[in-house]
């Protein structure tokens, strides 16, 4: 059983999680929702991936890690001091682009521009500008967000939240949405073509 649960880590996670640790960050990714993250982009090849929300880096370095080398991810926080974290140990991979700029305006400044995979993990393209997040994706393209299960860090009132944006996702008829009670809770939407 434990050979199933080794999820065989990138190798830049052993400097993201101690510098998450001193940093004192109290929102990582779960391990197991980034190990299906890793999976899902590697069937994305040549793709451009967005990611908003990007802490110190853990989610990011799993989807570099399931990245071809003709894809490109444009990762988003407007945390410098977290940023710090992920360049320090991610800085150096050319697939990557680090943003720092509120997550709505740089959403609003991308209306022309199109993602293959998007991971929403922050409240902009999630619980803020929705409709202009999954705008961004191509025909067949995915948009996956986590903390979909109770955490316990939800403030009062948040679960009401969660159930209205699963209810919005799953209403969409240009999208194919699964539910996962997987790790945090995951859901995965398709753009239909």
């Amino acid at each position: 059983m434990n050979d199933i649960l080794n999820l065989n880590e990138p190798k830049a996670l052993a400097g993201i999680w101690a510098d998450t640790r001193a940093f004192e960050f109290t929102m990582p990714s779960e391990p197991l929702a980034c190990s299906l993250l890793r999976t899902l982009v590697a069937s994305k090849p040549s793709a451009r991936i967005l990611e908003l929300g990007s802490g110190t880096g853990l989610s990011t370095a799993w989807l570099l890690d399931g990245m071809d080398a003709n894809s490109h991810l444009t990762t988003v926080d407007n945390d410098e001091a977290l940023l710090t974290t992920l360049k320090r140990n991610l800085g150096t991979d050319v697939r990557l682009t680090v943003v720092c700029a509120d997550g709505d305006d740089y959403l609003q400044s991308l209306k022309v521009q199109k993602f293959d995979f998007i991971f929403a993990d922050t409240w902009a393209g999630k619980y803020r500008l929705l409709d202009e997040a999954l705008a961004l994706l191509n025909p067949a393209g995915l948009y996956v967000i986590d903390d979909m299960l109770p955490q316990p860090n939800w403030p009062e009132g948040h679960a009401e939240k969660v159930a209205k944006l699963i209810a919005t996702l799953e209403q969409r008829e240009d999208f194919i949405v699964t539910k996962l009670s997987w790790a945090s809770g995951v859901v995965i939407a398709s753009k239909r073509a």
